[in-house]
């Protein structure tokens, strides 16, 4: 196994897990999160950051997907201590190993940035949704600011590199609503105290449209 190889699948993981656990991180996700209800799907799921964060009172059951086998035993121990069986399972969002309409909500947050392909993962995450059922996203992408994107452009191809296939340049509203979603922002703004170019966050609830 050359060095990159062991980077990607062991160090970088929990790197991008320790980065994406600080506090104003954590913050976010706290303000999105417990809006979660019934049968909840979580796409990059490992590590379990999002747990705590869960009225488990509204949640009837537990599911989620992480390519990171190495994150995978936290997030079903963290799922255990709040005493759910979580369905949880190595994949990818490319591919989600769920049937049409099975979920309520799906949570998805700092994940679409690092896909292969995110149209096809908006795409399947609609499909795994049943009529109703909402898309809960916090997500960092393209800032609205001329002087900060052009950074984001230039740093991006080493960036891509060190973080695990984090794209900095991504849209986030833009391209849920072309994946045939209705967007209801909650919130969008820089990160405090982080690199402007890595800091532009958005979140909120989406809805697929035409039901």
């Amino acid at each position: 196994m050359s060095f990159k190889q062991w980077y990607d699948a062991h160090l970088m993981p929990r790197l991008v897990t320790f980065a994406c656990g600080q506090g104003q991180v954590m913050k976010r996700r706290s303000q999105l999160v417990p809006l979660a209800s019934g049968d909840v799907f979580e796409l990059g799921c490992g590590g379990g950051l999002n747990q705590e964060f869960y009225q488990t009172s509204k949640i009837s059951s537990f599911s989620g997907i992480d390519p990171h086998a190495s994150l995978l035993d936290a997030a079903r121990e963290r799922a255990r201590a709040r005493g759910w069986d979580g369905n949880i399972r190595e994949g990818v969002g490319e591919d989600i190993p769920f049937r049409d309409a099975s979920f309520d909500t799906v949570v998805c947050t700092f994940t679409l940035c690092s896909v292969d392909d995110p149209q096809q993962v908006m795409s399947e995450m609609r499909r795994i949704l049943r009529p109703g059922g909402r898309l809960l996203f916090l997500e960092h992408g393209r800032a609205p600011d001329p002087d900060v994107a052009r950074w984001q452009d230039r740093i991006e191809p080493v960036w891509k590199k060190i973080a695990g296939n984090c794209h900095l340049t991504r849209p986030i509203g833009a391209a849920l609503r072309g994946a045939g979603f209705e967007v209801e922002p909650l919130g969008q703004g820089y990160l405090p105290k982080a690199p402007r170019f890595a800091a532009w966050n958005e979140w909120g609830v989406a809805r697929r449209t035409g039901l």
